[in-house]
């Protein structure tokens, strides 16, 4: 049984940690490489990310750098930046593309709380359904005489621990983003 909890506390971890990438994925005012993690190039018909066709660099805090390897791609690049969510607008020089991370008006702050406030609550999401899971899988065992009534209770309490935890967790992981977010 306790392999069993070992299992469903990874996957809540691996809810935490998608929550924290996706956490990533959204600027701060700074110039962060991360924040092209989601957008995909069409390179040679298949959906691509930037990462993997050109180097990206950060000459200062609030500007990014990206050279792609083959110089045939700029446009297709600067077009999925342009459809993104990022809000930037990219400006290709024909050797490179630069993106000027402006600072961050108040309304623009308040868009991406939103949107953090969003993804924190999909993982909190991810990981009470990873509860209910454990406890359907627990209580058939329980119905197949495989542990008993007690252990079933024992082990409904520790997975509402683990649940309690990861969420606790999680709006640990929001409130820090938050305050960078809306630190001036």
């Amino acid at each position: 049984m306790k392999d069993e909890y070992k299992v469903y506390e990874e996957k809540m971890k691996k809810s935490i940690e998608s929550v924290m990438s996706d956490f990533d994925t959204v600027r701060a005012g700074r110039a962060n490489a991360s924040v092209l993690n989601r957008i995909s190039v069409d390179y040679y018909g298949t959906p691509t990310p930037i990462q993997q066709i050109a180097s990206i660099g950060s000459p200062d805090p609030r500007t990014l750098v990206i050279t792609p390897w083959d110089a045939s791609i700029l446009k297709g690049i600067e077009k999925a930046i342009q459809e993104s969510d990022l809000g930037i607008n990219p400006q290709n020089d024909g050797k490179c593309i630069r993106l000027g991370f402006p600072q961050l008006t108040e309304e623009r702050r308040k868009e991406l709380v939103k949107l953090i406030h969003k993804y924190a609550e999909g993982g909190k999401v991810a990981v009470r359904n990873i509860r209910r899971d454990a406890l359907e899988n627990f209580k058939k065992q329980q119905k197949a005489s495989e542990i008993t009534e007690d252990e079933l209770k024992m082990a409904e309490k520790d997975l509402q621990k683990m649940t309690d935890d990861s969420c606790k967790e999680i709006d640990k992981i929001l409130d820090n983003k938050e305050k960078e977010l809306m630190s001036v």
